[in-house]
């Protein structure tokens, strides 16, 4: 059985000083999600970029930060055993991949102010430590051909 699940969560929170001292002001993203193709964005595992994992079709600035909502597309060991290391709870951070474009300093490091949102990865251990999977479906083959939720 492939291990397709669907995937949410809150990838960067406003106002938050993470693990390096960086700080994400709210609106930082907006430009770059106005940018996206789609409205998609790559989901990666740890920031492997030469293995994407799924993609993230939902990407919204909020008042809180950034939340993201997405497929992991089973079917391969890899992807599966990823899969079930989610349901289980062994991996449940999730972490950005950017390009700072514009930043000033606060009192424990960058305050960043517009980011170029690359991927955002599935992590064992996120830089910003609140930065989590909040929710898990598991997705069925419908009769239809279409996914169903489980």
């Amino acid at each position: 059985m492939s291990a397709s699940l669907r995937i949410s969560g809150y990838a960067s929170l406003f106002n938050q000083t993470d693990l390096s001292g960086d700080v994400v002001s709210q609106g930082a993203f907006a430009a770059s999600i106005l940018a996206l193709p789609d409205g998609r964005l790559p989901m990666l595992f740890g920031h492997e970029t030469s293995a994407p994992i799924g993609v993230w079709d939902r990407v919204v600035e909020d008042r809180t930060g950034l939340f993201v909502s997405g497929q992991l597309i089973g079917g391969s060991g890899e992807a599966d055993r990823i899969a079930t290391l989610i349901r289980q709870g062994a991996v449940s951070g999730l972490s950005i991949g950017y390009r700072v474009r514009r930043s000033g300093r606060n009192q424990t490091g960058r305050l960043l102010t517009e980011l170029d949102l690359w991927e955002v990865s599935v992590v064992a251990f996120p830089m910003l430590r609140s930065a989590r999977i909040t929710q898990i479906d598991d997705l069925l083959p419908s009769h239809k051909g279409n996914m169903a939720y489980a």
